[in-house]
């Protein structure tokens, strides 16, 4: 499996120039008590629920996010940032700035 990148981008053409070949991804929702996974096909035309990790220690949750990366050959991470309606940052915005790096 070819390495992913530990790269932030918040804009979305940005991150489609990073993966010119596509390939499939995987979308995290993070909450406090559990991360949602959906994961993408390679044409990036659909995505589909996946795994329901409940979140432990940043360790294991990492382990189980790279377990399923690695079985499902993801290419590239989508993380939703939990923002206001009006764009503005809500209070688990910081928090999940902080696990996406």
């Amino acid at each position: 499996m070819p390495h992913i990148a530990g790269m932030v981008v918040t804009d979305a053409n940005n991150f489609a120039d990073l993966l010119p070949e596509r390939g499939r991804l995987i979308g995290l929702d993070v909450g406090t008590k559990t991360i949602g996974t959906a994961l993408c096909d390679a044409m990036w035309t659909i995505a589909s629920p996946a795994a329901l990790i409940r979140r432990t220690k940043f360790g294991a949750d990492k382990a189980a996010l790279e377990a399923l990366i690695a079985a499902q050959a993801v290419r590239g991470i989508v993380i939703g940032l939990p923002l206001n309606l009006d764009a503005s940052d809500s209070p688990r915005t910081q928090s999940t700035r902080a696990f996406a790096r």
